[in-house]
């Protein structure tokens, strides 16, 4: 029962981030790892990902950035594969370093330019850097499942409408989890048991994405993107510590 009850809290937290509350579903595998292996709760967690991923594209289809979809998502497909062929080569404790560098100095940057003042002008996306911060938003994703830093990285700076974030983000991230399927699968990780579990566990995931959307839609934009970066904070201390700690 109590397995139950943390997988559903992980799948609902999932569905919410989502729907748009930013990047709640950090939450969700370190809570199902409290009752089962970490690499079994991402893989079951997957598809129920998959699930809220169809949800949320229906709900956010009509905004999104084609351009950046274009740019990110080659160097995502690259960053998977390397991840895939090179992941018992690549120390974990490696990725989540970079993942604490990334994050932690975008947010000096932008905290720095707050206290000082400065307006800075939007960067508009271009294909080297995308290039660069899809191949590692997919390498992080396939080895950590924490590919929310290098994309924020990239997207953040652009200033975009908060529509439209969340809809391009949305739609990056479904096609990640797409292609990180056929792995997970050979390495054991998706099981029939937990396809069957997954079953049980989508409408709660469901249910958070509708309910994660509502109140994303009815969020100032402002407060929007400072929740985006106190999360993005949360992420990057989280993973320090962990290594840390490890």
């Amino acid at each position: 029962m109590e397995f139950w009850i943390a997988a559903g809290a992980a799948a609902f937290l999932m569905g919410l981030s989502k729907g748009g509350v930013p990047m709640i579903a950090l939450l969700s595998v370190p809570l199902l790892s409290l009752y089962m292996d970490p690499a079994l709760a991402a893989g079951l967690l997957l598809p129920i990902y998959i699930v809220a991923d169809a949800y949320a594209v229906y709900l956010f289809r009509k905004a999104f950035s084609r351009r950046n979809l274009m740019i990110l998502l080659p160097g995502a497909l690259v960053g998977i594969l390397v991840g895939y062929s090179a992941v018992s080569l690549v120390p974990g404790d490696a990725v989540k370093l970079l993942l604490v560098g990334i994050g932690l100095s975008y947010l000096f940057t932008a905290l720095r330019q707050r206290i000082s003042k400065t307006e800075v002008p939007a960067r508009p996306a271009d294909v080297p850097r995308g290039i660069v911060w899809g191949t590692l938003a997919g390498l992080t994703s396939y080895i950590s499942h924490a590919g929310g830093p290098p994309f924020q990285a990239y997207v953040l700076p652009q200033k975009l409408d908060k529509m439209v974030y969340l809809g391009t983000t949305t739609i990056f991230f479904s096609v990640v989890n797409l292609v990180k399927v056929p792995p997970f699968v050979l390495a054991g990780q998706i099981t029939w048991d937990s396809l069957g579990q997954a079953v049980w566990l989508a409408p709660l995931a469901l249910l958070g994405a509708w309910s994660g959307a509502t109140v994303s839609r009815l969020m100032p934009e402002k407060l929007f993107f400072l929740l985006v970066e106190l999360a993005l904070a949360v992420v990057s201390l989280k993973l320090l510590y962990e290594v840390v700690v490890g």
